[in-house]
């Protein structure tokens, strides 16, 4: 059996994310959707921006990406109409996808401020929108979109029951919280939450120094949940990666101007995709997914070829060795 056999067999034997053991059938890559709308503000939506966003979708379906994030907010929910418009268009796309969208957050606009907002009634409305601007009757999975100082689990269950209810939802989950926070959500559910989506990669290494520096004083500078990697994989949560690209920070950017440990870890991405004849975006996504928590990147780029540039990743978090993750990590830990 070649090399590459052998990699291929690795990755069909894994064990399966939690999404897929939850019998939603997620690919391992999500295309994450914020930039298909265009500007934040308050223009319509273009022709132009809606083919390009098409292009974007084609290019992900390519590569085996059927797992689309959206969030009410983007781009003032212009990226949601353009992604309503494709499904339109596409032929029983929406039987063969995972949509994903969130809600929570409101937007300063005239006289409103920023603002979080996990009430009953902004939920329900929410979904309502979110809904119509896809132009479908169910999302896959709703996220609330980072934590709300002022919510009440009880509110949240009573709309999420009434959204299950009435099919509009059929999972559910939260963005950027901890621990504590979802087991406060939780206490009110009746149906456990499937994912929760943070910032995390090579970009943003909090994730496992949480890990790495217990008992340590350096410990104090590290701002992610404590035990939430661990927590995750015992209650069967997905972890999902925002950001996991960083920008291209460490996939051809220019970083002559970044930090030294940036700067080497490109070049390190670079040499390790030329090794193993892959490119610098598979190596990176590679990186994050070989964690046992088995990841899930949001990748957020629009060019159809940066995505095509995935398709390689699962692979090469087979493929990578215990030796060359503590190599990237040490790296662009810069310590």
């Amino acid at each position: 059996m070649t090399d590459k056999a052998n990699t291929t067999d690795k990755v069909n034997k894994a064990k399966a994310m939690p999404l897929n053991a939850r019998g939603i059938p997620a690919s391992r890559l999500v295309l994450g959707c914020m930039p298909f709308g265009g500007e934040w503000d308050h223009s319509p939506l273009t022709e132009e921006r809606v083919k390009l966003s098409e292009a974007a979708v084609e290019a992900a379906l390519s590569i085996g990406i059927n797992m689309f994030d959206h969030a009410d907010i983007y781009t003032r929910g212009k990226s949601e109409e353009a992604f309503g418009r494709i499904l339109k268009s596409g032929s029983g796309l929406r039987e063969q996808i995972v949509l994903q969208s969130k809600c929570g957050i409101g937007l300063e606009d005239e006289e409103l401020p920023s603002r979080f907002d996990f009430s009953r009634d902004h939920i329900l409305a929410s979904v309502d929108g979110s809904l119509k601007r896809l132009g479908t009757d169910y999302l896959d999975v709703l996220l609330l979109h980072r934590p709300d100082p002022l919510m009440e689990p009880e509110e949240i269950a009573e709309a999420f029951a009434r959204l299950k209810a009435s099919g509009k939802v059929r999972h559910f989950g939260v963005s950027n919280m901890n621990v504590s926070q979802i087991r406060f959500i939780e206490r009110a559910l009746s149906d456990r939450l499937v994912v929760n989506q943070l910032e995390m990669g090579l970009g943003r290494l909090d994730f496992v120094e949480e890990t790495v520096r217990v008992n340590q004083t350096r410990g104090a500078d590290v701002h992610f949940s404590e035990g939430l990697m661990e927590f995750s994989r015992t209650e069967q949560i997905q972890l999902q990666a925002w950001g996991p690209l960083a920008q291209g920070k460490f996939t051809g950017r220019d970083v002559s101007g970044e930090p030294e440990p940036v700067r080497k870890t490109a070049e390190m991405v670079r040499r390790m995709a030329d090794e193993h004849g892959t490119t610098p975006e598979a190596v990176v996504l590679g990186w994050l997914m070989k964690h046992p928590a088995l990841i899930q990147p949001v990748i957020g780029t629009m060019n159809p070829e940066r995505i095509k540039a995935c398709a390689d990743a699962e692979v090469q978090a087979a493929r990578m060795s215990r030796d060359d993750w503590y190599r990237l990590y040490m790296t662009a830990r810069g310590d």
